[in-house]
């Protein structure tokens, strides 16, 4: 691809998506420093692998590129020792278990006042979820391509992120 075109095209299909690489970028590093070098990172590989890209259209860029943000971060994060994914253990992630007794909202009421808090006390794959469907407004089809699983895994994590963040808030007040 002649150096001029490429240029062009990723400026076109790529760069409007600045403010959404960094906003996915910094609910996976939970740091704005971090979150910025992520995003830069990722716009690097995005330009140096635009060749490949193959969506004729900015969505299909936006979803192109937040894979590859994701990606990066991911990487990033193990390499820094940690843990991205957890598995689901029914027993561990029952509705009883999440409910915190007198003392311990008391003693997180004041760190967890905010949705931003209850937002980053997710775990990275319901916190992704979340950013990706409703602060990015992705469709569940997008969410999937993005984070290489089935669609029903992605419309799960949403329901359960969504009654955690319900269970968070209610903590809070």
């Amino acid at each position: 691809m002649d150096p001029a075109r490429k240029l062009a095209l990723f400026e076109q299909m790529i760069i409007p998506h600045l403010n959404a690489a960094y906003n996915l970028s910094r609910w996976l590093t939970r740091n704005n420093e971090d979150a910025e070098e992520m995003a830069q990172q990722s716009f690097l590989k995005a330009f140096r692998s635009f060749e490949t890209f193959q969506g004729n259209d900015q969505n299909e860029g936006l979803a192109w590129l937040l894979t590859i943000v994701r990606n990066t971060c991911y990487t990033w994060l193990r390499k820094k020792g940690e843990r991205t994914l957890t598995e689901f253990d029914e027993q561990l992630h029952t509705a009883d278990d999440l409910t915190p007794d007198g003392e311990s909202i008391l003693l997180n009421r004041d760190a967890l006042n905010s949705l931003r808090g209850c937002v980053e006390a997710l775990p990275a794959e319901f916190r992704e979820a979340i950013v990706l469907r409703e602060l990015e407004e992705l469709s569940y089809k997008e969410i999937s391509a993005i984070v290489h699983v089935p669609v029903g895994t992605v419309m799960s994590r949403l329901a359960r992120a969504r009654k955690r963040l319900q269970e968070c808030m209610g903590a809070t007040r």
